[in-house]
C-alpha cells in the first residue's frame, strides 16, 4: 500500500475554506464596486461629452457617423474604453471563475491573504467580514 500524497492542512479545514469564499467574495462585489465607481464618474462624463454626436446619431445611425463622434472627442472615447475595459474584463475573469473554478495560484493567494488576515487578528480591517463569528 503507498502512502497517500501530502494534503494540505487547509484543505481538511472547513472553517477556512469559508474564509477563503469569503474572501474571493469580498474580491468580486470589490471590482464590481470599482466597475459601477467608473460608470458613475467617467462613463457618465464621457457620455455627456459624447451627447452631441448622440444626439445627431439618435436622428440617422451611420458607422462614419460614430467613428467621427469618437474621434472627434478623444477623452470622452478613452473615458468610455475604460469603462467598458474594465467591464469586461471583470464579466470575464467571474466568468472563467464559475465555469472553470479558481485557477490554483489564485486559490494560493487567497490563502496566504486569509493566514495573513488571521495572523494579524482583529485589528486587520477585513477581519470582521473573514472571520465573522471569531471572537479573539
Amino acid at each position: 500500500m503507498t502512502p497517500p500524497d501530502f494534503i494540505d492542512p487547509s484543505e481538511l479545514d472547513p472553517k477556512f475554506q469559508a474564509a477563503v469564499q469569503r474572501l474571493h467574495r469580498m474580491t468580486v462585489i470589490g471590482r464590481w464596486l470599482v466597475v459601477i465607481g467608473l460608470w458613475l464618474t467617467i462613463g457618465v462624463l464621457s457620455l455627456w461629452g459624447l451627447s452631441y454626436p448622440i444626439s445627431l446619431m439618435m436622428q440617422y445611425f451611420t458607422w462614419a457617423a460614430l467613428r467621427h463622434g469618437l474621434a472627434g472627442n478623444i477623452p470622452a472615447t478613452i473615458g468610455l474604453g475604460i469603462c467598458i475595459g474594465m467591464t469586461l474584463s471583470v464579466l470575464i475573469w467571474q466568468s472563467r471563475n464559475i465555469l472553470f473554478g479558481l485557477p490554483a495560484d489564485e486559490r494560493q493567494r487567497l490563502e496566504k491573504t486569509v493566514l495573513k488576515i488571521r495572523q494579524q487578528g482583529r485589528s486587520h480591517p477585513l477581519w470582521q467580514w473573514i472571520e465573522p463569528n471569531e471572537k479573539s
